[in-house]
């Protein structure tokens, strides 16, 4: 086997190694986990367990606004009982409960249920920000564990390059050099003897065989000179090579390391994210991009029903016009219904004894009602829910404007992320090819070895791009989900 063939199929087996390795790491990618970590976050996270409490909080609301006030029991007891027609009063015992006007109290219910459901709109938007910020901090992740497999997928490439290198460099390539010298130089000889047989006198031919044999003697040193040469010229390009080399591996294990600290630093940022210990293992999935499948009119109607934001506007507004219309039902008058039961002694007196209803106990209905004459008060209080209630119309108009300008922004960015994928995968596709023919023009003596590392940078660059141009792509899919309140992953929420 020459020198050409042992290259090509040193080459060939390279890129075969090369192969295989790269899909026995896609083949050992775990699957994806994102909602079980997601389920974990919104289970464990006390910002959403704070929130939740909150909104319970608020439901117990619903019976207070709607119960009736306390009644009023009043009792009187005289130290000396006071002669009366029928015996003598010896104290009083009086129950009033005051009834506000019909309708009071559903209004006010009505008002407690949109304020709790105002809460639920903010549990809603806690639980959209934790998912934005799980998944933003998945894909982060993912595209650094990309970029550490890229980084040592290539760090690979190097050293089988590098063995490339060293068997180039001690392949016995100036050996043919040095036997083809004699070679000249024999030729040479038989030469002149081959005129010493035909000529006219061996003295004078063995003149010119002496003549001769001494420009063959100086062509044999001469060319054993240059082959020495070349010879190592050839030894420092190839070690030159070896030690170059060397340093791309330097660079990409310092590389390595630093992903392999960014990588723990954001570990545990997730895991905080997740409420568990910084130290907890994470299981992450190869970077791949998500699927998006809103047309913009379908995703502005989501915005509009299903934003949180809005939706707490929107029960806000319902709240203020509830107490409106309580407060119109609170300038009416209250009504008061009770009963007082005076404790009856009997008397000595005849006059005022009044024969059976002497000492007799008595019952009696009593009713009350205030009297709203202080109108200005009740009709500032209505006005004041009136203009609550436009306020609040005006800002959802103007919340929805922007979050319809955050969701044009994170669509033009989408669509500039997927243009960014697409060049990526196209470059990466091509720097393959161009590293695995450079590589067999390296090995067959065709390319030298900065072409080869170009080439082998350029390849490392788009692959590391691409990872990140992925994550980017992903996130802003994320960013509108969570304009749009689309939760796939989520537990039920009330």
């Amino acid at each position: 086997m020459n020198k050409s063939n042992m290259y090509i199929y040193l080459a060939s087996a390279f890129l075969a190694v090369t192969s295989f390795t790269a899909t026995a790491v896609a083949q050992e990618q775990p699957k994806d986990s994102l909602a079980h970590y997601l389920n974990v976050a919104l289970e464990n996270n006390p910002g959403i367990k704070s929130q939740k409490l909150a909104y319970e909080a608020f439901l117990q609301k619903i019976p207070q606004a709607g119960a009736y006030q306390d009644p009023e029991l009043s009792m009187e007891f005289y130290t000396k009982p006071m002669d009366i027609v029928g015996g003598k009063n010896i104290g009083n015992v009086s129950v009033m409960q005051m009834l506000p006007w019909f309708g009071t109290r559903k209004s006010a219910r009505v008002e407690a249920n949109h304020m709790a459901n105002m809460q639920n709109e903010q549990y809603k938007e806690t639980i959209d920000n934790l998912t934005l910020q799980v998944y933003t901090q998945w894909y982060n992740l993912q595209k650094l564990n990309e970029q550490l497999q890229n980084n040592q997928e290539n760090r690979k490439l190097l050293q089988q390059l590098e063995q490339l290198a060293i068997r180039k460099f001690s392949a016995p390539s100036n050996s043919a050099k040095v036997t083809a010298t004699p070679k000249v130089s024999s030729n040479t000889a038989s030469g002149a003897t081959a005129s010493a047989s035909s000529g006219m006198g061996g003295m004078s031919m063995g003149g010119v065989a002496k003549a001769s044999a001494a420009p063959s003697a100086s062509m044999s040193s001469m060319s054993s000179g240059s082959g020495m040469s070349e010879m190592g010229g050839s030894s420092a390009s190839g070690m030159s090579d070896v030690l170059r080399i060397g340093l791309e591996l330097i660079e990409i294990e310092n590389n390595i390391e630093s992903l392999h600290s960014q990588i723990k630093a954001e570990k545990a940022k997730f895991n905080a994210l997740l409420n568990r210990d910084a130290t907890k293992e994470v299981v992450l999935g190869q970077i791949e991009k998500v699927n998006f499948l809103y047309s913009e009119e379908d995703a502005l109607l989501a915005i509009e029903l299903n934003n949180p934001m809005l939706g707490m506007i929107t029960e806000e507004g319902l709240a203020y016009k509830a107490k409106a219309e309580m407060d119109r039902k609170m300038s009416y008058p209250m009504i008061g219904l009770g009963v007082q039961y005076m404790i009856i002694g009997k008397t000595n007196d005849m006059m005022l004894s009044m024969g059976d209803m002497n000492g007799k106990d008595m019952i009696m209905p009593m009713m009350t009602v205030s009297l709203p004459i202080f109108r200005k008060k009740y009709k500032a209080q209505q006005e004041e829910g009136k203009l609550w209630w436009k306020s609040s119309d005006n800002k959802f108009q103007e919340t929805y404007n922007t979050l319809k300008s955050e969701y044009y922004g994170y669509k033009s960015q989408l669509d500039d992320a997927v243009r960014v994928v697409t060049l990526y995968e196209k470059q990466t596709t091509l720097a393959q090819t161009t590293y695995n023919l450079i590589i067999k023009e390296f090995v067959t003596g065709k390319s030298d070895l900065t072409n080869v590392i170009q080439v082998q940078r350029q390849l490392l660059d788009y692959q590391l791009k691409k990872a990140e141009a992925i994550a980017n792509y992903n996130t802003m899919v994320a960013s509108i989900k969570k304009l749009l309140a689309v939760r796939d992953n989520t537990q039920n929420i009330q």
